[in-house]
């Protein structure tokens, strides 16, 4: 998962009919790495897994699914089935994310939309819950902006100059951000 965060370089060839490929998502039961007889789980936690579709999904890559479809849990099957996840990674304008931060405890991606908002995933890389915070500077926005939670499928409210959440080790607060002046 961690090459997600270097494809920064792939981005300009991101377009639609030239999507970048990361690799098939490790989620769920399945046959991961190189055991491919015996069907295991992921060796992701939950908040690994949301960051691994949150990051696909930014990177407008395939979502190529890795595990055994007739054995999904409902954790999984949740993953899988988020539709405004699924809308980000789909989205028609078909630009991948870049990072707006970059240190080594976080992250943040920015993704530009069709629709004219902008997807950003707060990526936390530490073993302990890390307050992250990000200005609208860094994601080259301004005003007053509507910011919702993408995967609780729950706006968060309007903000102005920035917007900071608690991310769980190794987890992202996944958000799409709207109200942008065309």
């Amino acid at each position: 998962m961690t090459k997600g965060f270097n494809l920064d370089v792939t981005a300009p060839y991101a377009r639609p009919g030239n999507w970048n490929d990361p690799d098939i998502l490790v989620v769920g039961q399945g046959w991961f790495g190189n055991d491919v007889v015996h069907l295991h789980l992921t060796r992701l936690t939950p908040n690994e897994q949301y960051t691994h579709i949150s990051l696909w999904s930014l990177l407008s890559a395939p979502l190529l699914i890795g595990c055994d479809l007739t054995r999904l849990d409902n954790f999984t099957f949740n993953l899988l089935a988020n539709d405004e996840v699924i809308d980000i990674d789909q989205d028609p304008l078909g630009k991948q994310a870049i990072a707006a931060v970059k240190n080594n405890n976080y992250q943040i991606m920015v993704k530009e939309l069709e629709d004219h908002s902008k997807a950003a995933g707060l990526f936390n890389l530490t073993e302990n819950d890390l307050e992250i915070s990000v200005t609208w500077d860094e994601l080259k926005i301004i005003g007053r902006c509507n910011v919702r939670d993408v995967w609780r499928q729950k706006d968060l409210g309007f903000f102005r100059n920035k917007f900071e959440s608690t991310v769980p080790a190794h987890g992202v607060v996944l958000v799409k951000i709207s109200g942008l002046p065309e």
